[in-house]
């Protein structure tokens, strides 16, 4: 009896012991996925920052792609905006 007993706790430590080990590659593991998943999360920042950049060139740009063109509209913003921004100290 007293070696059934005995059997029965080496053998509930030996499960013990394999559920810790379980445990700890699960938390190891856990911390690797979390690092991962930081990384997409910046690189889809990344990805999202450069495709409003590309919208916004786009928009700029126009349909015909002209470079000229798009910087002499920047260049009317601009001024309307000196404007406004002089029409408020007013």
């Amino acid at each position: 009896m007293l070696e059934n007993i005995r059997k029965d706790i080496e053998r509930l430590v030996a499960a013990y012991e394999a559920e810790k080990e379980l445990r700890i590659n699960l938390e190891e593991e856990l911390g690797r996925c979390r690092e991962e998943m930081e990384i997409y999360r910046k690189q889809i920042a990344e990805l999202d920052r450069l495709t409003d950049n590309l919208k916004l060139k786009d928009a700029f740009l126009g349909t015909s792609g002209n470079a000229d063109q798009a910087r002499s509209r920047i260049e009317r913003m601009i001024k309307d905006i000196d404007r406004c921004i002089s029409l408020m100290e007013r």
